[in-house]
């Protein structure tokens, strides 16, 4: 099922209505969403030896059905000018008298913290302070934030940075629930154990400070995995933000790099979902709803979030990069990456995420320009893009209507493009978009990365089966997958 593309007037507040409806139809608390298979085989599915066929999405069962129902579910989302200073009294209303408040160094420092501490202490709430949150954090940092957390006993966690500071917080949260679990027990298959969160975590409230992850949406938790040299995380509904807080005001304070590199991520999230397989792709159908995992497949409601976001994008990242002034920019962008959010946290990411983990994971010694940071760094954005015009040069086949429509909010006109050249013409737009963008690597060559290194990449791509699974064309059996990755890497070293 492939939905038609309706563009509204006035896109941001219907899509704010919609968000309310769903938020007040399928609330966090849904029993509908504890779904301890998310992410994770099928019933019947046993880990497959490294050089057998990949088998993740099918059930044992000679009779394959697809799905044929797609559920909606995202975090409580208030947004406006000042609503940080609200969140004193949230925490009051859920009941916390011990809070986590969890940071990172630079963000300590200013207002958004500041009104925070304000916030809280004029509703006499006692919160302690983690603020050693590191930006693309490792599985070293993350553990030493759950070491932190498992005594302190908080019963509201609350986070208020990028993405790096909201995942570590959902961990912080799921580690301190379950104190006698191992590190690896519920990160995803293959990598870890892939464990269910199989009961309710603590409140916990998201206030974003950059306009890109999304994750003050999902239930989704990224972090380097150094002994795999690869990307990896945790994902579970249960895992979602009671409530993200997005003010504009919280965002203004990033430098144009990070505002660069986060919008990138909103780019690809909006893409990725827009061009992933349609939901009733999806094998199997679950036997029980319960089953039913948050990465469905696009649909027609992740449809109308992923493509606003693409729009917005677009249209305002490069305003937002080049004029720290531009608050309508900035606005607009923190909407677009909570748009983003609740689009690819409902329909999937597949090839730019699938590849960035090991891009970045593996980084051969590049520093961004632009990140105060003493050691190398791929900024996640900057890892999901520089892949882009391959992935979408290899995904136009799989639906050419969906591409031309994404090329097309790029300013193509597409009135005469053949369908067969859709993913071309989607490649060279998102090519022109980095490239005005500015300080962007044309390809993996400008990261340190040679043809010495395609074979690694490769295979610290093909463990992101939670991912992969969502890529139209992309092969199931692993030989010729291995192939095909090859090919995708050779062709993102230059673009």
């Amino acid at each position: 099922m492939v939905a038609p593309v309706r563009v509204i007037p006035t896109a941001a507040k219907r899509a704010s209505s919609l968000l309310r409806t769903i938020q007040y139809t399928h609330p966090p608390s849904c029993p509908c969403h504890s779904n301890p298979g998310h992410h994770h085989s099928a019933p019947g599915i046993v880990p497959r030896p490294r050089d057998a066929p990949r088998r993740y999405a099918i059930p044992t069962s000679v009779e394959v059905q697809k799905e044929y129902a797609f559920e909606m579910a995202a975090s409580a989302i208030r947004f406006g000018p000042g609503v940080t200073q609200e969140v004193g009294m949230d925490l009051k209303n859920m009941g916390a008298k011990k809070v986590c408040v969890v940071t990172d160094s630079t963000v300590d420092k200013l207002d958004a913290m500041r009104q925070v501490r304000e916030a809280l202490a004029a509703e006499g709430i006692h919160f302690s302070v983690y603020s050693n949150v590191t930006i693309e954090p490792k599985d070293s940092s993350i553990k030493d934030a759950i070491a932190w957390a498992r005594p302190y006993e908080a019963d509201a966690y609350l986070a208020v940075g990028g993405g790096s500071v909201m995942d570590t917080a959902k961990l912080m949260n799921l580690y301190a629930a379950y104190p006698d679990a191992d590190f690896l027990d519920f990160v995803n298959a293959p990598l870890g154990k892939g464990r269910p969160v199989d009961k309710p975590l603590k409140p916990l409230i998201a206030v974003p400070t950059t306009a890109g992850t999304g994750s003050e949406t999902t239930g989704t938790a990224i972090f380097d995995l150094v002994s795999k040299r690869a990307k990896t995380g945790v994902a579970h509904r249960n895992m979602k933000p009671t409530l993200g807080i997005c003010d504009p005001l919280n965002t203004r304070t990033m430098p144009a790099a990070v505002k660069a590199s986060s919008g990138l991520d909103v780019l690809c999230h909006s893409l990725e979902s827009w061009t992933a397989i349609p939901y009733n792709e999806r094998t199997p159908r679950p036997a029980n709803p319960i089953m039913r995992p948050a990465y469905q497949g696009a649909n027609p409601i992740s449809d109308i979030f992923s493509f606003h976001a693409l729009r917005s994008t677009v249209k305002y990242l490069p305003r937002a990069v080049k004029d720290p002034d531009d608050f309508e920019a900035q606005s607009e962008m923190l909407f677009a990456a909570t748009m983003a959010g609740v689009g690819f946290g409902n329909a999937g990411v597949h090839l730019c995420h699938g590849m960035s983990y090991p891009i970045s994971g593996q980084n051969p010694g590049y520093k961004h320009e632009g990140y105060e940071v003493s050691v190398p760094i791929i900024p996640h954005g900057v890892s999901v893009a520089v892949s882009a015009p391959a992935v979408f040069r290899f995904t136009g086949a799989s639906n050419p209507e969906r591409h031309l429509q994404a090329a097309e909010a790029f300013g193509v006109d597409i009135s005469n493009v053949k369908r067969e050249s859709a993913g071309e013409v989607l490649a060279e737009a998102l090519t022109k978009f980095l490239a005005d963008l500015g300080d962007q690597p044309k390809g993996l060559k400008e990261l340190g990365f040679g043809p010495e290194h395609i074979d690694a990449l490769v295979e610290g791509t093909i463990p992101q089966a939670r991912v992969l699974m969502f890529a139209p064309g992309l092969s199931k059996e692993l030989e010729a997958e291995r192939d095909q990755l090859r090919r995708l890497f050779e062709d993102a070293m230059t673009h």
